[in-house]
């Protein structure tokens, strides 16, 4: 199973900011344990929100709102992929991440093609 683990922009890297010496080295061993494992699957960061768009289509009319987008804890920061065995295993890893971020991150399942025939969108 593929998850998708979600770390949080905050106030520093929506200024632009790198993360400081000891939360990069921390997140680097995670990706580095990830690895190692044969989990990893990517391990990207984003640039701040300034930097990209919101594109929404309505009624065949699209709009694009620039960046900076004003609800900061709303906004991704980063994401790594994984192929684990189960969800237990996902929130070990994630476990790891946010202990290195020292906050929270979020994981959530990708959806698979054999998912359509499961019960998951059955309700």
């Amino acid at each position: 199973m593929r998850y998708m683990i979600i770390n949080k922009a905050d106030g520093a890297s929506e200024a632009g900011k790198l993360p400081g010496p000891q939360v990069a080295e921390g997140v680097g061993e995670v990706v580095e344990d990830l690895s190692k494992a044969g989990v990893l699957l990517f391990a990207e960061g984003v640039h701040r929100s300034s930097l990209g768009a919101r594109v929404k289509v309505a009624d065949g009319r699209r709009t694009v709102t620039d960046g900076p987008f004003a609800e900061t804890k709303e906004l991704v920061g980063g994401v790594i992929v994984v192929e684990v065995r189960n969800r237990d295993e996902a929130i070990e890893w994630a476990a790891r991440l946010a202990e290195a971020l020292d906050g929270e991150v979020e994981v959530r399942r990708v959806v698979e093609e054999a998912d359509f025939d499961s019960d998951l969108f059955q309700h």
